[in-house]
């Protein structure tokens, strides 16, 4: 996910895709812990796009302040 496809989204729609990719992050630590993980790198692909997702609200909520 870009940062410029994350701007464009509303505030409700970020926090939406927030809790399902926190969702997705809980499914794959535990395929990791049971040795089904195939795709190690959707990890850190997962967790860069959630650190993108609450940087973007971040700024937005300061922006309104």
């Amino acid at each position: 996910m870009k940062a410029a496809d994350i701007r464009a989204k509303t505030p409700d729609e970020l926090t939406t895709s927030l809790s399902e990719l926190k969702k997705e992050q809980f499914n794959l630590r535990f395929q990791q812990a049971s040795g089904q993980l195939e795709n190690t790198a959707r990890v850190q692909q997962v967790r860069r796009d959630i650190a993108r997702i609450k940087t973007i609200l971040a700024e937005t909520s300061k922006a309104r302040a």
